[in-house]
């Protein structure tokens, strides 16, 4: 058996096996939970909270070349813990795995890596900021990054920096995600400028554009009757932004969060009920490729497209993940990602 099967069958209870979306609706026990009024302590917080059962460092970016081609970017490092106990070398009980890819109008890019944690192989460190799983590396003072990664027909080499603060979901970064209570702490730098080289079958692309990377631990944060959800990350041609999801339930009722955020950086909280996604057309898969997007108390009303309507992330857990355009009350562009689809 390979190292990469191993893994797999390690992970693999909080996939297919489980509640939910990758098994994120599961009980667990012995590890801890997020709890309303959190305070955050930085940057120890942009490191790894071990006793949360998973968590993620995950970056997705609107590029763009000389020419005007659009293009997506994505790097996600997951970890997720097999127990709530301490351990070192091969008894640590972290489980990593690392999704990267570039989608082009033409095409869907796709790597993944697995690694076991207490090796050195994958981890991450909050001073100096380094997170990595291999040669993928996301590094750096937090407001200025350099990001690496690659597979078979592609790589990339990106350099980001801050221009805007970081935001808070939900009460102050916690993020509620049912009405049973399931929650995350969740925060996001939303306000990256990004630049650097796509390397891709038809030779090397300079790109510029901006990136929003999100991050998000919890032990349960789905509910055992949500099967999956779809998360908008829009930046408008104002400078605002418009980070929103969508949970799926097995009874047919949909909950709701997102987060307005001004050009300057000020965000506003709305809870269930208030942001509205409605699919409006689905691609040879059946999956939404096209959507509306309601927020009345901003005004918004937008149709989010799909600038490529195959980006399925093949990985072992499957999703959809591509960069869109937005039309409407509001000009822009963003990014997608819908989980629960067969």
């Amino acid at each position: 058996m390979n190292v990469k099967m191993l893994l797999l069958m390690c992970w693999m209870p909080f996939a297919a096996q489980a509640q939910g979306f990758a098994g994120l609706g599961t009980q667990v026990e012995g590890f801890s939970v997020p709890q309303p009024d959190p305070t955050f302590d930085f940057p120890a917080d942009h490191g790894p909270h071990n006793d949360y059962r998973i968590e993620w460092w995950y970056l997705t970016a609107n590029l763009k070349g000389a020419d005007g081609t659009d293009y997506g970017l994505q790097w996600t490092l997951f970890r997720s813990a097999l127990a709530p106990e301490a351990g070192a070398g091969w008894a640590a009980p972290q489980l990593w795995m690392g999704h990267a890819a570039v989608t082009t109008p033409g095409n869907h890019y796709v790597s993944e890596r697995f690694a076991r944690g207490g090796i050195g192989q994958a981890g991450v460190t909050a001073v100096p900021f380094a997170a990595w799983i291999d040669d993928w590396e996301l590094s750096g003072d937090w407001n200025t990054l350099q990001m690496r990664a690659g597979g078979p027909e592609f790589a990339y080499d990106m350099q980001l920096t801050a221009e805007g603060p970081l935001i808070f979901h939900g009460d102050n970064g916690f993020s509620e995600k049912s009405a049973a209570g399931q929650a995350s702490y969740y925060y996001s730098q939303p306000f990256f400028a990004i630049e650097g080289i796509l390397q891709l079958p038809d030779g090397d692309i300079a790109v510029t554009g901006n990136a929003w990377l999100d991050r998000e631990w919890s032990s349960q944060p789905l509910a055992d009757n949500q099967t999956g959800w779809d998360w908008f990350s829009l930046s408008f041609d104002s400078g605002a932004k418009l980070m929103g999801f969508r949970l799926q339930q097995t009874d047919g009722v949909n909950f709701t969060s997102a987060t307005w955020i001004s050009p300057e950086g000020e965000a506003t909280p709305y809870s269930d009920g208030a942001l509205q996604a409605v699919p409006l057309a689905v691609n040879d898969a059946d999956v939404p490729v096209r959507w509306q997007v309601t927020l009345p108390d901003k005004g918004v009303d937008v149709t989010v497209a799909a600038i490529n309507d195959n980006a399925w992330m093949t990985t072992s857990v499957p999703y959809w993940e591509g960069p869109v355009t937005v039309r409407g009350t509001h000009a822009g562009i963003g990014y997608l990602e819908m989980t629960g689809y067969d």
